[in-house]
């Protein structure tokens, strides 16, 4: 989990570092002619309103992904282990409730559940722990599909940024008569693209961690279903499972 976070925070150092670097280079070998900068403030429109907003959500959701969503907090394996160590002393179903009464974790929140379909037989207690199980999994996954929205959108906005660049430069060339020079026409159609260049920075980080958490959250959350199937079967059962339920 920490080399995932590392990787990430090194990827967008080293996007801003790159683009950092050309703007400067761009700058030197033109003596002062476009940067990456001044190509960022004659491109401004909607559109680059649009993709600036995205991204500005696309950093505080990541970095709001990457503090909370983590094993420790989803389904941590010690949790797991101190229920294993409680059922083993076969314990009375309140006390069992109540060790998981304060845990908020994967594996005790469906156990919980089972619990309190305890006096409806071993049947129905499997049924509520998997519908508790698949709840507590879209809980999570939940986290990270809006950076996978916007991951899409984002070239999807650039482009339409782009083609809008493009209708301008060319309507600018028909009004004129068609004697627009290169130049004109190049720095027209360079500042149309710098919208896909924007639509594209603001995807790659944001499918990037996508990516990395759903692996990441698929992986915890089947660990956690199977342990918590096993732990199912060793629950206690009948109406004095289900009092806290009906307390």
């Amino acid at each position: 989990m920490r080399s995932r976070s590392q990787f990430i925070i090194v990827l967008a150092a080293l996007t801003v570092l790159a683009g950092v670097s050309y703007s400067q280079g761009a700058g030197e070998a033109g003596g002062g002619g476009t940067t990456v900068w001044s190509l960022f403030w004659k491109s401004f429109d909607l559109f680059s309103v649009v993709l600036i907003a995205g991204s500005l959500a696309a950093v505080t959701l990541i970095t709001r992904v990457i503090m909370d969503v983590r094993e420790p907090l989803m389904a941590p394996p010690e949790s797991t282990t101190r229920l294993k160590k409680i059922l083993a002393a076969n314990p009375d179903a309140d006390a069992l409730r109540n060790s998981m009464k304060d845990d908020e974790t994967f594996v005790p929140r469906v156990l919980t559940a089972a619990l309190d379909q305890a006096d409806r037989g071993r049947d129905a207690m499997r049924e509520a722990a998997e519908i508790e199980a698949s709840i507590q999994a879209a809980r999570w996954f939940r986290k990270i599909e809006i950076l996978n929205v916007i991951g899409n959108l984002g070239p999807l906005v650039g482009l339409a940024g782009t083609v809008w660049g493009m209708i301008i430069a060319f309507n600018t060339l028909g009004t004129s008569g068609g004697e627009a020079g290169p130049a004109e026409l190049s720095s027209g159609i360079a500042k149309a693209l710098f919208h896909t260049l924007l639509g594209l920075l603001l995807a790659i980080p944001c499918l990037l961690t996508f990516g990395l958490y759903r692996g990441l959250i698929d992986r915890v959350c089947n660990r956690a279903m199977a342990d918590a199937a096993g732990l199912l079967e060793k629950l206690p059962m009948g109406g004095s499972a289900a009092k806290g339920k009906k307390g």
